[in-house]
């Protein structure tokens, strides 16, 4: 999944985009109330790992 297709997702399930840094962008799920970091490099693939880490965190069931 690319970082632009896992932004489309978060924005789908309700997730608000709060802020930014030098090469982050964060947002915040209504599910679970966490804050969490998304890269902000839309072509590149997310690495298996920190896909699922935001997914939990985002509270969007891993399929």
């Amino acid at each position: 999944m690319t970082t632009a297709e896992l932004v489309r997702l978060l924005k789908k399930n309700g997730c608000i985009f709060v802020g930014h840094n030098k090469r982050h962008d964060m947002y915040r799920s209504p599910v679970t109330g966490k804050t969490f970091m998304v890269g902000r490099h839309p072509s590149e693939e997310v690495r298996t790992g920190t896909l699922h880490k935001i997914l939990r965190d985002a509270g969007i069931a891993i399929r």
